[in-house]
């Protein structure tokens, strides 16, 4: 297993800057043109890839399932069409495929999608760098296996999954291919702020003992940058979140999706942040090798001190700042009842050359 995987031209891992995954999903509306917005827009807000979702809705959704579920639930309960429809709205035609990468490649971002089917992994397979894998799909080891065995970087997103349900679908897409992102997801798409107790962000210190050498991400759909930020902590190196231009449309997804200036605020916040996160050895940094002069404190005299005057405490205070040729406070005892060798201005710092040695 590699510490890194790479798409296109980018290194993903904890060596390297995150990379950042819009997904666009059912936001296109419809409208090739507007996807292409999305993109163009999701470029500019600073991210490395677009994502869409690519199904038939026939091989994917149950008219008469969802219609004899007992009425409809969680962020669905929302939607004024059947299910079956949302996701027919929903369907990225596969004329645009081939018309969408171009469009990614033009502008230079990544393009990549969720297949929903097993054929749409096959439609997929020569126009995308790398696949993302579902939560839902967690189970589906047909889907798995096709996907690993194409050999290409896998995106795996753990939502509504028990941890040997994760393990599992890891074993079956490892046996094939080492280009694995496992990804910490909770799979509730209502908007609410109380969905920030369940996305349980430490999980990811679960996988990387469980997997130390597997790369990490996150998959999110809560408001703002938050949890990228505490999963960048943690050692998350990719961020899948759903992208619009106007939460406001109407459409499955753009409630809980972010905006180009949210968007941008969370890659420059997580740039800060990978800044800050920095080194594990602690030193004295090139910045503040000024402050330990400003900040530390010297002996110094508190009167005037003559050459054959033996020390005493009451002749000394502990004060800023310390220059360099300094004796430091904790050297103090060393000091008391040395007889000085050099006479010595009220307010100055001891030095080493002021006494027999």
């Amino acid at each position: 297993m590699n510490n890194y995987i790479t798409i296109g031209e980018r290194k993903i891992g904890l060596d390297y800057p995150t990379y950042f995954i819009a997904d666009i999903a059912a936001n296109h509306d419809g409208n090739l043109d507007r996807a292409k917005k999305l993109i163009e827009l999701a470029k500019e807000s600073g991210a490395d890839a677009v994502k869409f979702q690519h199904h038939d809705v026939t091989k994917y959704v149950s008219d008469y399932g969802f219609k004899h579920l007992g009425g409809k639930f969680s962020h669905q309960s929302k939607w004024q069409k059947s299910i079956f429809e949302v996701y027919k709205d929903a369907e990225v035609p596969l004329t645009w495929t081939a018309e969408l990468k171009k469009f990614c490649s033009e502008i230079v971002i990544d393009f990549f999608s969720t297949p929903y089917d097993l054929d749409m992994v096959s439609h997929l397979n020569g126009m995308v760098p790398a696949f993302k894998i579902g939560s839902g799909d967690v189970a589906w080891e047909a889907m798995l296996e096709k996907i690993a065995i194409t050999g290409k970087p896998v995106l795996f997103a753990t939502g509504a999954a028990t941890l040997g349900e994760v393990v599992r679908a890891v074993e079956v897409i490892t046996a094939f291919n080492d280009q694995v992102l496992l990804m910490q997801c909770n799979t509730n798409y209502t908007a609410s702020l109380d969905n920030f107790k369940y996305i349980n962000l430490r999980v990811l210190e679960t996988y990387k003992t469980l997997f130390p050498d597997m790369v990490l991400g996150l998959s999110d759909h809560t408001p703002g940058h938050v949890t990228t930020l505490g999963a960048v902590t943690l050692g998350a190196r990719a961020i899948e979140k759903h992208f619009t231009d106007d939460i406001s449309r109407s459409g499955p997804d753009h409630g809980f999706s972010m905006d180009p200036k949210t968007w941008r605020e969370m890659v420059e916040a997580t740039r800060y942040l990978e800044a800050s996160l920095g080194s594990t050895i602690k030193k004295v940094e090139d910045n503040e090798s000024e402050t330990v002069i400003l900040q530390r404190r010297a002996i110094r005299v508190i009167q005037d001190v003559k050459a054959g005057d033996k020390l005493k405490i009451d002749m000394v205070q502990f004060q800023r700042p310390c220059p360099v040729e300094a004796i430091h406070p904790n050297k103090v005892s060393t000091l008391l009842n040395r007889t000085v060798i050099k006479n010595i201005a009220n307010g100055d710092f001891l030095r080493l050359e002021h006494f027999n040695w």
